[in-house]
């Protein structure tokens, strides 16, 4: 029989695309923050990993340094969590910056925070704890946060499975190219390609798509899609 204690081990909660950010406060390799408060007008990535000293999280904490001023330009921030403590973390980061190569990067110093969280609070907060995958480490959660502190989009991925940066980065620029230009973006989008204007909301707007001279290109009335320059596109979100 399923006692109270079970059930509270095994269950977790996950924060849903437009909820507001679980609040947490937490020591870090770079000082406490206070989350998402500390970010306001800036968007966040909040990653998770399973344990220091492990090779995929190695090789991913080198490509988010690595990424680090890019995203940046994006006016995003990384945070990273483990449920390490500090101290395994400054070692594992010294490490990482004197000894490991990857993929053509080497001498990589991560500059990010890097949460502890030994209790796993802000772990279960977020859902990262995945009884059925593990029921100490977190899984490889990925949480894009807007300037405003909302929830805007969650990836997660299995302990085996390392991430895909350029997909991170892609669903980024993405989000905020919807925010800034009212569009929304297709299958595989980047700057560049064509956007998704919003189905027409009355049988005299979906006519007046269908015939008109503008420049949009509709395959039916609610299928709608029109140019985005890229460079307009970059000058709007990436600072130079």
């Amino acid at each position: 029989m399923e006692t109270t204690e079970n059930k509270q081990e095994n269950s977790f909660t996950m924060p849903r695309i437009g909820d507001k950010a679980p609040e947490f406060k937490a020591i870090t390799t770079q000082g406490e923050i206070n989350f998402p408060s500390d970010y306001k007008g800036k968007w966040v990535i909040l990653f998770s990993h399973p344990a220091d000293f492990t090779p995929v999280c190695t090789s991913e904490f080198m490509t988010f340094a690595h990424l680090e001023e890019k995203f940046d330009k994006a006016n995003c921030k990384l945070v990273g969590l483990s449920v390490d403590g500090l101290y395994s973390h400054i070692a594992w980061l010294r490490t990482i910056k004197d000894k490991i190569k990857f993929n053509g990067m080497e001498n990589i110093e991560v500059k990010f925070p890097l949460i502890e969280d030994i209790t796993m609070e802000v772990a279960k907060k977020y859902g990262m704890i995945q009884p059925g995958e593990h029921k100490t480490q977190a899984v490889r959660a990925v949480f894009f946060v807007d300037p405003e502190g909302i929830v805007r989009a969650l990836i997660y991925y299995p302990l085996s499975l390392g991430r895909n940066f350029d997909e991170i980065y892609r669903a980024l620029i993405a989000m905020q190219t919807s925010d800034k230009f009212n569009v929304a973006t297709p299958a595989d989008w980047e700057p560049g390609k064509d956007v998704i204007i919003s189905p027409a909301g009355s049988c005299g707007v979906a006519e007046e798509r269908m015939t008109s001279t503008e420049d949009l290109k509709c395959e039916d009335w609610f299928f709608c899609t029109k140019p985005l320059d890229k460079d307009l596109v970059l000058k709007e979100i990436i600072k130079n």
